[in-house]
């Protein structure tokens, strides 16, 4: 059984790590944590109803430059209430209402690690 830091999520079945697949890596865990962050909506999450941006409740939202700046916010709060750790560098929202769906692009560093990684998260309805 190998050693880790975090279980791998979504759950997938590993014989060389155990039962379970496990993150090794810091930068694994900075954006398994950053992804659940931004795709868990608010009470979702049992015990911390405030845990989440729910990215995707703003899939029928009027496009406008005021709703970017609502997602960046809610991202920021939330990744520096639930993940410290991580610093958020460039995010860029690119939404498309007609095909409903939009793309969340982030440049993000761990500092106390020496990481700096880019993470892409499309969204659809």
């Amino acid at each position: 059984m190998s050693e880790g830091l975090s279980v791998s999520l979504p759950l997938t079945l590993d014989e060389i790590d155990g039962p379970y697949r496990i993150n090794k890596k810091l930068s694994e865990v900075a954006e398994q944590n950053l992804k659940m962050i931004i795709l868990t909506s608010q009470g979702e999450r049992v015990m911390d109803p405030n845990f989440g941006v729910g990215i995707r409740s703003f899939l029928f939202e009027q496009e406008s430059p005021f709703l970017e700046d609502e997602i960046k916010n809610r991202i920021n709060n939330q990744v520096s209430k639930y993940a410290p750790f991580i610093s958020i560098g460039e995010m860029t929202v690119d939404m498309d209402s007609d095909a409903q769906s939009l793309s969340l692009h982030l440049v993000y560093s761990v500092p106390s690690a020496g990481i700096v990684s880019e993470l892409t998260i499309p969204v659809s309805a």
